[in-house]
This record gives structure tokens, C-alpha cells and sequence, in this order.
């Protein structure tokens, strides 16, 4: 685990998971802290041909919001889904619950889609997880597969990546935690 890096995207490649491995992948990403078992997620795998048809219209929209694109930017919004062989978007869909607030949920999602990461590793791949803003953008959303209550966690691009990541520095965690000493005075 700490190990564990953000592979860059375009360096992704073929083999993908397999459909047994993605099922794995996603029962692990599954079991994560779900207070009231509300499942307030799911999960839409992005892979072959789907992900060249969500370039074509990530980038008609970016030209209908921005006008007319360069030849890079347009480049740029068509290869969104096909840099790496497989995307699994990790999708907040909210529940109505009186008791389970609706951030709580959201984090459940957070949870799920760091399994997810976690389980791909575990299986020999590499991933890097991503939002963008296309998942800002509630057309940007339909085009993804997204019921208009739901909400984008991330984008996880997974293959296979044989470079190396050059480590970047990593916060002191000694700076991060302190011993409780009574409530906080401001």
C-alpha cells in the first residue's frame, strides 16, 4: 500500500481485467462501510467501442460550451475514455433516508471507488482515478450514463503499465493527527 501510485493514463494499455476480473474487482469494491446498507453507488464499466462514442459526443458538447475547438483540444475531449483500456465509473446515487445524510452516502462512494484502485493493484494492474469536467456539466453526466440525482465519484482508468512513476513527495503524516485534548476553542 504505500507503494501505491497513480499510473499516468495514456501509458495504460492492453491486457485489460477480464470480465471474471472485473467482477472481483467490483464485489471487493463493494464492501465498503454502507450505513443502513443503501448500496448509495454503482458502479458502469466503459470499455471497446463505448468509449470512442463517448469522445465523439464529450466532444460536441465541449464545442457547443466553448465554440469551436482546436484539432488538439478536440483530440483531446475524443480520446477522454480510450487512453486506457478500461474505465469504471464509480457513480454517488443517493438514497432517500431520514436517518443517513447525504454526504455520508457520497462518502460511501469515495470508499468504493479506492477498493476499486486497491483491487486492480492487488490483481497486477494499475490505475489512475479522475473527475473532470465533463462530470460538473449535467449533460456531461447523461452522456455518461448518469440519472440526473446522481453524481460523478471518480472515473477509474485501469490496464496494464510497465514504467515506473517517479515518487512524488507525500505529506508528513506526523502533521496530520493530533492527540485529543478537549473540545476545539476558536
Amino acid at each position: 500500500m504505500l507503494a501505491r501510485s497513480s499510473a499516468p493514463i495514456p501509458e495504460l494499455r492492453e491486457p485489460a481485467p477480464n470480465d471474471s476480473e472485473i467482477e472481483t474487482m467490483l464485489s471487493i469494491a463493494s464492501r465498503v462501510p454502507d450505513h443502513g446498507r443503501l448500496e448509495p453507488w454503482r458502479f458502469i464499466v466503459y470499455r471497446g467501442d463505448a468509449r470512442h462514442r463517448i469522445g465523439e459526443r464529450l466532444a460536441a458538447l465541449a464545442e457547443q460550451r466553448e465554440g469551436p475547438l482546436t484539432e488538439a483540444r478536440r483530440n483531446q475531449e475524443l480520446a477522454r475514455f480510450s487512453r486506457a483500456p478500461l474505465v469504471i465509473g464509480v457513480v454517488s446515487s443517493p438514497k432517500e433516508n431520514v436517518k443517513i445524510p447525504q454526504w455520508e452516502m457520497f462518502l460511501s462512494g469515495g470508499a468504493a471507488a479506492m477498493n476499486l484502485i486497491v483491487a486492480a493493484n492487488a490483481l497486477g494492474y494499475k490505475t489512475n482515478w479522475i473527475t473532470n469536467w465533463y462530470s460538473d456539466v449535467e449533460e456531461g453526466r447523461r452522456i455518461l450514463g448518469l440519472a440526473p440525482h446522481e453524481r460523478v465519484v471518480g472515473f477509474v482508468h485501469i490496464g496494464t503499465f510497465d514504467g515506473s512513476v517517479p515518487e512524488r513527495p507525500r505529506p508528513d503524516v506526523r502533521k496530520l493527527y493530533s492527540e485529543y485534548s478537549g473540545p476545539w476553542e476558536g
